[in-house]
């Protein structure tokens, strides 16, 4: 199916590995021109040269946007550059897993700023640039721990508020044709990351939690999260708005 996207804008937050990675891979594939964000120049630069190795067009931003004056600047740089925005995914995220009772205002106030607040800024920047070109869409990059019980509370919290966030601006931006969604990955394995650490570390444990907790047998990948978010911000998806699909091979136990 050809997704309609050659020739739109996406800006993907927290794009120089993993699931942004693979977010901004399958954006490219469907002919988006590409502005990727993230802390590290180095990781970025890299990723970068291998979308463009594959034709496709890459703005780099390197910059936290955790810092409240980063969304003006991010999306500034990607409007100079393109003169458009199509499509925001915001990706940025990270956890802590430090136990509730120790855990500081400090260490909440890390990971609502990753989780939550850059989705908040970035989304309140591009808002205008989506309008103007027609309308757009906004997917938030949530966890299935933010649709049901998993990992530490900070984490289940934010994720949670991300879903919420997300239904919520779609009611409110509809009449602009903006779309916002969210998608909710299961246990994601991509070299460097959480899983990926936790299988070396320990394979037998790894093994026996895949049987015990993903029907489908294994971890998921990033492509897969790409392909689900590379749908919702096409036309194809036009009537899909202010919802969470999960991308977990049935690993949550959610009715809803």
């Amino acid at each position: 199916m050809d997704l309609a996207l050659a020739g739109h804008v996406a800006l993907v937050t927290g794009a120089s590995r993993g699931i942004g990675k693979g977010i901004a891979a399958a954006l490219a594939q469907e002919g988006c021109k590409l502005a990727i964000c993230a802390r590290g120049s180095e990781t970025l630069a890299e990723t970068a040269a291998e979308l463009r190795d594959c034709g496709a067009e890459v703005l780099t931003i390197a910059r936290d946007v955790t810092e409240p004056d980063s969304a003006a600047h991010v999306v500034g740089a990607t409007i100079a550059a393109y003169g458009q925005l199509n499509v925001l995914v915001n990706n940025v995220g990270g956890n802590n897993r430090t136990p509730f009772p120790q855990q500081s205002d400090e260490e909440w106030e890390e990971v609502i700023g990753l989780n939550l607040l850059s989705g908040v800024r970035m989304t309140r920047a591009a808002i205008p640039h989506l309008a103007a070109a027609g309308g757009g869409s906004v997917i938030f990059v949530s966890s299935i721990w933010g649709r049901e019980l998993g990992g530490s509370a900070v984490y289940v919290s934010t994720k949670a508020a991300a879903i919420g966030l997300a239904a919520s601006l779609a009611r409110e931006l509809a009449a602009q044709s903006i779309r916002v969604n969210s998608v909710a990955p299961g246990s994601i394995r991509f070299p460097g990351g959480s899983w990926d650490r936790r299988v070396h570390d320990d394979p037998d444990g790894m093994a026996d939690f895949v049987e015990r907790e993903i029907p489908g047998g294994r971890f998921g990948t990033t492509e897969e999260v790409g392909n689900v978010v590379a749908f919702l911000a096409s036309p194809r998806a036009s009537w899909v708005n202010g919802t969470c699909i999960p991308v977990d091979g049935c690993q949550s136990r959610s009715l809803i």
